[in-house]
Parts: structure tokens; sequence; C-alpha cells
């Protein structure tokens, strides 16, 4: 009996884990984009996994050849089930996993956009980050550089 909950212990932990990570595909509507995601350089196009968060952002960087630099922050979906389990069973972890990325984002540096969705199937959500969010992006791009 004891080595049945010690296994099903193990398992929930592995699935709690792993669902503070969020698969995400990153591609852009420029070949050569260079992207800088919070302390990360993927390739554009890429898949990568990102944390979930409560109170942190992925400020990015989009560079390409003939266009100026596009900063900005990564928009987040919002996971309220999570929080309801939170407040049930584990409340510290709401300060962990409120917050994750979403599966797809495309960025669009000549609109200054940068687009979202859940499915491959569905259709584009554009988001145009604030004069706010693009400075705060551009002053952690100028302060990681020195």
């Amino acid at each position: 009996m004891n080595t049945i909950a010690r296994t099903a212990g193990t398992l929930c932990l592995t699935a709690a884990l792993a669902a503070c990570t969020t698969m995400t595909t990153i591609s852009s509507n420029h070949e050569q984009t260079r992207l800088s995601l919070k302390h990360t350089v993927p390739e554009v196009p890429s898949t990568l996994k990102l944390k979930d968060t409560s109170f942190g952002n992925y400020e990015f960087k989009a560079v390409a050849p003939g266009s100026d630099p596009f900063y900005g922050i990564l928009p987040l979906r919002f996971h309220g089930g999570r929080l309801a389990m939170d407040i049930l069973f584990f409340a510290p972890a709401t300060m962990f996993n409120l917050r994750g990325a979403f599966p797809f984002y495309d960025i669009d540096i000549d609109k200054g956009v940068i687009r979202y969705k859940m499915n491959a199937a569905d259709p584009w959500t554009e988001y145009t980050p604030t004069a706010a969010e693009r400075e705060r992006a551009r002053q952690f791009y100028n302060a990681t550089a020195g």
C-alpha cells in the first residue's frame, strides 16, 4: 500500500511540475528575424518551453534587416482553473503558475504587433505592445547589454 501511495504522489508531483511550462512556437513574417526573449536567443521559427509565472514577464526584442528593433512583452494567458486548484489544495503555488505563454506566437516587426493563439487552427489575435511595455523591454535589453 505504501508503494502505491508513493508512486501516486510521484506521478502527481511530476504532472504538477510539467504543467508549469508551455511548449510555444514562435514565428515571424521576416525570414531573417533575430529574437531575444528574456534570457534566451531562440531561432525563429522555433519551438521552446516557457515557464509559467504569476508576476514575471517575457520581454522580447525582435530585429530584422531593414527594420527598427521591435520591443515588447509577450501577452500571457491567465490560468483561472489553476488558481482555483491552488486555492483549494496548495495556496503557495499561486505564486508560480497563474499566467503562461500561449502555444503560438507570430511576430510582425513591420506592423509592430505580436499575434497569438491557443490552437493551430484558431484565428490569430493581434496585440500591440503599449508604449510602457516597449520602453520596459528596451530598458531590459539596454541593461543586459552593458
